[in-house]
């Protein structure tokens, strides 16, 4: 079975998809050693993020074991990642610190 998604990082919260993906696909992945299912709720772009978790809002989004924006709603598994529910915490001037 070809691999539709890719987690970089056991601290990753979110996946990059590594093809198309639509809304209703179901993706097997394995995160820290075990397998999970991914029901995804919307499509989402070859290279974009899917959530592998549930982040509430004003949480870190993780890609790479590194923070990369700030979520701005609920998203849930399965959920498209983007800049609708992320914020950039990188470079920002108004971020004391930039990302947590």
């Amino acid at each position: 079975m070809k691999q539709k998604a890719i987690i970089l990082s056991h601290k990753d919260n979110v996946a990059t998809a590594l093809t198309s993906l639509k809304a209703g696909d179901t993706l097997e992945m394995e995160i820290d050693g075990q397998k999970k299912v991914i029901k995804l709720g919307a499509d989402v772009p070859f290279g974009h993020k899917l959530s592998l978790t549930r982040i509430e809002p004003n949480s870190p989004v993780v890609k790479y074991g590194e923070v990369i924006g700030i979520s701005t709603a609920h998203i849930e598994p399965g959920d498209y990642v983007h800049v609708h529910n992320v914020a950039s915490a990188r470079g920002r001037g108004d971020l004391t610190g930039g990302a947590k």
